[in-house]
């Protein structure tokens, strides 16, 4: 018997006015999970900026939030940049008020094995999951802590920060470091009123999805690999985000949320026939 389901999108959670005084940036929030969180931000009367560097992905994200009745505004930013960075939030400033909530969900992999990794293509994921984070979130604090006021981050993580992730190897281990922003940030930031936070998912199938993701090994039977016996639906992962940037999470800072099913944490004595990266790597080419 799988874990029960969630209730529906539109059950009760928090109270519909939790973010109604609050100017939520979510990176990358025009696709998939950041759209999602974006959206559960909309419903609990959060103003979401929807901050990418893809005028469509912008449209996309204002339009599901529109579609729940919430505000959206689209700004433009390449989170490599750390001017570019500056000049979105300067807009949002402008157009909406200082941003007290922050997402950092906008992250970038592409799995092939390492030897074949240039370093263009090391950079181009390190960049944009790593830098990008860093660039957004001192961004954020320096501004809070300007105004004297309080705020909330929330990096989107990934459980291979601490098991290794074999043919992603630069998101791994970029996403191992966001992991450590976390800790390292929350500490910094706790005497200036800045909670930080990471959430980390596990498999919640969405229709953006790139299709290398989609077609990597086990993919397409994944509920049968996952100890609750079904993936995740979005917004549970939307609930989990809200709550830890919410004033009801007041005192949780540092800590790395799983939201996955218990998947990472599953051991046994008998895996599945291991399978080398650059075989499965092949494979595809052929």
């Amino acid at each position: 018997m799988p874990l029960p389901p969630p209730r529906g999108a539109d059950a009760p959670f928090l109270p519909r006015d939790t973010f109604a005084d609050d100017v939520i940036l979510v990176t990358g929030g025009g696709t998939g999970l950041g759209k999602a969180i974006a959206t559960g931000f909309a419903r609990l009367g959060g103003t979401v900026a929807i901050a990418s560097r893809d005028e469509a992905h912008r449209a996309s994200g204002i339009a599901a939030i529109e579609a729940v009745g919430g505000k959206a505004i689209g700004v433009a930013i390449d989170v490599r940049s750390a001017e570019s960075v500056k000049t979105a939030f300067d807009e949002v400033e402008s157009r909406l008020g200082p941003v007290t909530i922050l997402v950092n969900n906008a992250a970038a992999n592409f799995p092939v094995p390492s030897e074949e990794l240039s370093p263009n293509g090391w950079r181009a994921i390190t960049q944009i999951t790593l830098d990008g984070p860093y660039f957004c979130s001192t961004e954020f604090a320096r501004r809070r802590i300007a105004l004297g006021a309080p705020g909330a981050i929330l990096n989107i993580g990934a459980t291979y920060a601490w098991t290794g992730g074999p043919g992603a190897a630069p998101s791994a281990a970029a996403k191992a470091g966001v992991a450590n922003l976390v800790q390292s940030l929350s500490v910094e930031w706790a005497p200036d009123g800045i909670r930080v936070n990471g959430l980390m998912p596990g498999n919640f199938p969405h229709d953006d999805q790139p299709q290398n993701l989609k077609d990597l090994p086990g993919r397409s039977d994944m509920a049968d690999r996952i100890p609750a016996q079904r993936v995740g639906e979005l917004h549970e992962l939307a609930w989990a985000a809200c709550f830890l940037c919410s004033p009801f999470a007041s005192y949780i800072t540092g800590h790395n949320l799983v939201i996955d099913g218990a998947n990472w944490l599953r051991r046994g004595l008998r895996f599945p026939i291991f399978e080398p990266v650059r075989d499965w790597a092949r494979s595809k080419k052929s």
